[in-house]
C-alpha cells in the first residue's frame, strides 16, 4: 500500500493579460517574482509555446510579454490556487504602475 502525500498536490493554469503600458520590465518581472517565490509550487509562464520559471527574473524577460500580451500561468502544488490568486491580483493591478 502506497502512503500518500500529506498535502495534496494541484497543477493549475491560468491566461493573464499583461495590462500595464510597458509590459513586463524590470520592476514588474521583480514584483511578479516576489509574490510567485512567497509559495511553494512550481510557477512556469508560458508565451508562444516558450516555457520559463516564474521565479527567474530572466526567463521573465525573455518572454517579451509586452501591453497586450498574453501569458499562461501553470502553478504546480499544494498552494497551486493561492498562487494563482496571488499573481493575478498583480497583473490585474498593472504591477501597481498605471
Amino acid at each position: 500500500m502506497k502512503d500518500k502525500p500529506s498535502a495534496q498536490s494541484a497543477a493549475l493554469s491560468r491566461d493573464m493579460k499583461i495590462e500595464n503600458k510597458h509590459g513586463m520590465h524590470a520592476r514588474p518581472a521583480a514584483l511578479f517574482i516576489k509574490v510567485a517565490s512567497k509559495f511553494e509550487s512550481d510557477i512556469l509562464i508560458e508565451k508562444d509555446g516558450t516555457k520559463v520559471s516564474g521565479k527567474s527574473i530572466m526567463g521573465l524577460l525573455t518572454l517579451e510579454l509586452y501591453a497586450g500580451s498574453v501569458m499562461k500561468v501553470h502553478a504546480d502544488g499544494s498552494d497551486a490556487e493561492e498562487a494563482l490568486n496571488a499573481i493575478e491580483e498583480l497583473v490585474r493591478n498593472k504591477f501597481n504602475e498605471d
